[in-house]
């Protein structure tokens, strides 16, 4: 019975070693790279995920009972880019948010009001909503960021609900009924691969594909910036930080806007592919999810993040066969993965090195860091 009981434990280990190793080995490999070297490596790749991924044939593997072109940019594409807007509040900051779909919902009736009433276009309403987004996060978070953990946890909370009860109980925006008929962006004259319409979710792909990148590049720009440090410096610990001079009120308020700026730009984006839109879309359960993400990939970790989304957003999809029990499979799924890797799919080796000494445990900012932990990813 112990021997039983020790199993899966004794799995957990194993595989958390072998793939440190392996992280270990790749980030070695990477790091070793000359600029010019990791700018190619990174083309080729977004070239092949472009050629590749949404092809028939693979969505054939990954979601055979769904229409793989529409799921990979609506869903699975959106909520990469959602949690890697969430990683700087969460991961970064260490500041539980748990209204992050308020966020997202703010992008999306940008979207929807400004091209259905103002006719504006896309490219326009794009930068607008991310502002619409990131004015948001500084509304809420100024009068609230001297908050911390579990109450800074019930204000966001408020937030969200706040925003989706108001869409759905105003008319300026259609209330419960949403907006219909949301225009998609201009097609690019000449080039089938950027018409954008119903039929073909390819060009959404493409677009979302150069979101992320941009995403992915400004965060790590960030994260190895002076404010990024100052993040960083307030998620183990917060008075420290304050006591060497960071200034935490301006920064937590800084990584809430940036935040939130990422979660507009894919609200904008799923309005303009989904051409509709409605309070229900909005619910607290897409909160939660993404915030399983950032936990489930590796919290701090930008792949490890983009992982972690990808997984809480393909799994429904690929467990559709199982009709009303996916949902009770892909919690299992979860579960499981959580147990055999509590600090996430592709932790960061500081991140790593805060849950190690906690003992796994530790919350949103594990407030110590392991003697000879690296400071870099």
């Amino acid at each position: 019975m112990m021997a039983l009981r020790e199993a899966p434990r004794r799995a957990g280990d194993a595989w958390r070693r072998l793939s440190d190793r392996a992280g270990a080995s790749a980030g070695r490999a990477w790091s070793a790279q000359p600029l010019w070297g990791k700018t190619l490596e990174v083309l080729v790749l977004y070239a092949a995920l472009a050629i590749v991924v949404p092809s028939h044939a693979v969505g054939q593997v990954m979601a055979p009972q769904s229409a793989w072109a529409v799921v990979l940019p609506e869903q699975i594409g959106v909520f990469i880019l959602m949690a890697l807007g969430l990683n700087v509040v969460v991961g970064l900051a260490g500041m539980l948010d748990l209204g992050y779909v308020a966020f997202y919902a703010v992008g999306g009736y940008s979207m929807g009001l400004l091209a259905t009433r103002q006719h504006w276009d896309f490219w326009v309403i794009l930068p607008a909503g991310i502002a619409a987004a990131a004015t948001s996060g500084l509304i809420l978070g100024a009068p609230t960021l001297r908050l911390r953990g579990d109450y800074l946890a019930i204000v966001t909370l408020g937030f969200g609900q706040i925003i989706s009860i108001s869409a759905n109980n105003t008319s300026f925006d259609g209330g419960p009924q949403g907006i219909p008929q949301i225009p998609h962006p201009p097609s690019i004259d000449h080039l089938k691969q950027l018409t954008f319409g119903v039929s073909d979710g390819r060009p959404y792909f493409y677009l979302v594909l150069a979101l992320i990148f941009v995403a992915v590049f400004l965060a790590r720009r960030l994260e190895r910036s002076r404010v990024g440090r100052g993040w960083i410096a307030i998620r183990e610990d917060e008075d420290a930080a304050e006591l060497m001079g960071v200034p935490t009120y301006r920064f937590r308020l800084w990584s809430f806007a940036i935040g939130a700026s990422v979660g507009g730009a894919g609200g904008v984006l799923y309005a303009a592919q989904a051409n509709y839109i409605d309070p229900t879309i909005f619910s607290y359960q897409v909160s939660i999810f993404v915030l399983a993400a950032v936990v489930l990939g590796g919290s701090g970790n930008l792949f490890g993040v983009i992982l972690g989304a990808f997984m809480v957003a393909w799994l429904p999809e690929r467990f559709r066969v199982f009709q009303n029990d996916r949902i009770l499979i892909f919690g299992l799924a979860l579960v499981v993965m959580m147990i055999f890797r509590p600090e996430g799919l592709l932790p960061s080796r500081r991140r790593r090195a805060e849950m190690a000494d906690v003992g796994g445990g530790g919350g949103m900012g594990a407030p110590l860091i392991a003697p000879g932990a690296e400071a870099e990813d």
